[in-house]
């Protein structure tokens, strides 16, 4: 058995989402596990440099988890051959020049979305990596969420038959952080500083709603500031500049229509802090995070509107829970293992850099549609499989 040593250069770790889900729950659960075995028997065992701007955190980090590598000298990251990977998890303003940089020392390009500021922007990085034949691709987590893996189950089970509507709702109350500490950074509500909601969560919409409902075709969207003023981590009170709420539907080429309201101004009444309902003629399903139940047609209440009696029926006991029937591991970390695959064993790979770039397309799109108050066409990106 041959044990593959792979250097990672994290950049961004220091962050809630780098530290908790990429370090701690991917590359150091990879490394006390033993490794990714292959279907050779080989493994792969990662090796990550921390890198950001924090010494004091990084330290703090590496020494807690039993990591010998540190540094906030990116450029010294990138010239050691033996890192082959870098990964960005950095705010989203300052990844695209970092992985340029990495793109031009030849390693290979994992990172966080949205993968640039613009469309135009996320093409050359795509564009670029391909030039360069190094290998690359963009987290897309929610694909690997328990309750979205069920939902896929049923899906490709043909349950629904035809599936007519999908409804997406997603968010929870963020604290302004006056008389409580807000739950995201103040940075997440700067537009200069690459925030709002658009921008944060229509890349991951693009690609749950293409990879498991169809493709979009144009998009109708709305979003607003409903929280003009928040407190900073600083206790200074600062203007909100970007959007925290967005209400949007998609038309699909298929035909299946898709309403999203996406909200970090809105207090949860709802199985789980972001559901999919999914109605088909055969049956209908609701996706948590974990769980998904499902009503069948031969399930399904009669009700008829009538509100001058109390409700006689008890709809949510209609609907069933769709079981585990395996054990799912972090979503981050399963596409962490896939990519370490892809650069080590050649395995097929394809949510790369220009599947990052339609979520950015989706992205400008809907704030297109907002600004002039009409449906978008969402014209799509040529993929291509990486080298």
């Amino acid at each position: 058995m041959k044990v593959h040593q792979i250097g990672i250069i994290m950049n961004g770790v220091t962050g809630r989402m780098g530290t908790n889900q990429h370090l701690i729950r991917s590359i150091v659960a990879i490394r006390e596990q033993g490794g990714i075995e292959l279907s050779s028997g080989d493994k792969i065992m990662p090796d990550p440099i921390l890198v950001g701007r924090r010494a004091n955190r990084l330290e703090e980090l590496a020494k807690v988890y039993q990591l010998s590598r540190w540094t906030t000298d990116l450029d010294e990251a990138l010239s050691d051959d033996y890192n082959q990977i870098y990964f960005d998890a950095q705010t989203t303003v300052r990844r695209s020049e970092a992985i340029h940089k990495a793109i031009a020392a030849g390693k290979h390009i994992y990172c966080e979305k949205p993968t640039a500021t613009n469309f135009e922007d996320a093409i050359e990085l795509a564009q670029l990596a391909t030039e360069a034949g190094v290998k690359n691709g963009v987290v897309q987590d929610k694909l690997y969420l328990p309750g979205l893996l069920k939902l896929k189950r049923l899906i490709d089970s043909g349950f629904f038959g035809k599936i007519l509507s999908v409804r997406m709702d997603f968010g929870y109350w963020v604290f302004e952080g006056d008389w409580q500490e807000g739950q995201r950074p103040s940075w997440n509500y700067r537009k200069e500083d690459g925030g709002g909601m658009i921008v944060d969560m229509y890349p991951h919409w693009s690609y749950v709603i293409q990879d498991l409902f169809g493709k979009i075709e144009s998009v109708s969207c709305i979003g607003t500031t409903h929280i003009p003023e928040r407190v900073d981590e600083s206790g200074n009170t600062y203007t909100a500049t970007a959007d925290d709420a967005a209400y949007g539907m998609f038309e699909l080429e298929n035909g299946v229509i898709v309403q999203a309201n996406s909200s970090w101004a809105v207090r949860v009444n709802r199985d789980d802090l972001f559901t999919v309902q999914v109605d088909g003629i055969e049956g209908s399903a609701v996706a948590g995070l974990r769980n998904c139940k499902v009503q069948h047609r031969v399930n399904s209440p009669k009700p008829v509107w009538n509100p001058d009696i109390p409700n006689p029926f008890d709809f949510q006991s209609h609907w069933k829970e769709v079981p585990d029937n395996k054990v799912f591991d972090n979503a981050f970390k399963v596409q962490w293992e896939m990519f370490l695959k892809h650069v080590v064993a050649d395995e097929a790979y394809t949510l790369d850099l220009y599947k990052g770039a339609e979520g950015i397309q989706l992205a400008e799109a809907a704030l297109q549609s907002w600004n002039e108050r009409r449906w978008v066409a969402v014209p799509g990106v040529k993929n291509k499989v990486n080298v």
